[in-house]
């Protein structure tokens, strides 16, 4: 695992320093509010298994593993340069708490069959998946940054594709959880098909009276419940100002899991 040369880098304290994570400056996604909402979709009693689909420079993952003391968290991303930031951030002093209980796996979500089991993602071992997969259309938001691309553009099947991996490497009765634009949702739910059930879906509005900016969603292995919608997460109470309501905001520092309602 290797990182860019002459790339600048910081060091972000997340959930109010319980834990920090080194990313590039002015390369490749830089991790918020998205990747804090993610971890917050899961909430587990005793210890578990989390792989991080994506996990770019790990931060959705090291927030569960630092939210929840019995996590074992594996990020999975196929960049070697993020994975190489995720690896810097574990031999952080600020993280030793949770680096031993944080594995690095570099592969493709969208591997199958024996290359993915080879890769170090064997069939039914995960009681969590999370995932923000890429949710811009390809020709949107062109960057000169290649980093930044992958991470952004949408391919076609990508729903499909990584659903599939989830629902391969999780156990029966695992739950997938993920965060998306609300274009996507259709494309989410076909992904599902019969693999997952008791789809929950949770739309996030940046304040009253604009449209939905994401989408929350968490699913569970071989149910057969039925889709449910779920109030509304509303990022800010006040229309003048960019504080996050209390509700986000607990989401946000880890203080709170948006624990499902199926």
């Amino acid at each position: 695992m290797t990182v860019a040369t002459g790339v600048v880098e910081t060091v972000d304290a997340f959930h109010r320093g319980r834990f920090h994570l080194v990313q590039p400056k002015g390369r490749g996604h830089r991790a918020g509010m998205d990747a804090m909402l993610l971890a917050s979709l899961v909430d587990h009693a005793g210890p578990f298994r989390l792989a991080d689909l994506g996990a770019g420079a790990g931060a959705a993952g090291l927030a569960v593993a630092a939210r929840l003391a019995e996590a074992e968290v594996t990020l999975v991303e196929r960049s070697a340069e993020m994975l190489g930031y995720a690896a810097k951030s574990l031999a952080l002093p600020e993280n030793a708490a949770i680096a031993p209980r944080v594995d690095l796996v570099e592969a493709d979500v969208t591997l199958t069959g024996k290359a993915r089991v080879a890769a170090g993602l064997a069939d039914d071992s995960f009681h969590h998946v999370i995932m923000n997969p890429p949710f811009n259309d390809g020709r949107d938001r062109r960057t000169p940054d290649s980093l930044k691309a992958e991470a952004h553009a949408m391919t076609g099947g990508l729903f499909e594709a990584w659903i599939r991996t989830a629902g391969a490497i999780m156990v029966p009765g695992g739950q997938l959880s993920l965060i998306a634009r609300p274009e996507s949702v259709a494309e989410i739910i076909d992904a599902c098909g019969r693999r997952f059930g008791g789809i929950e879906i949770t739309p996030v509005y940046p304040r009253v009276g604009e449209n939905a900016v994401r989408v929350l969603v968490t699913a569970i292995k071989g149910s057969r419940a039925r889709l449910a919608f779920r109030s509304p997460l509303l990022m800010h109470d006040d229309p003048g100002s960019h504080a996050f309501s209390a509700g986000v905001d607990d989401l946000n520092n880890g203080r709170k899991a948006y624990p499902r309602k199926g």
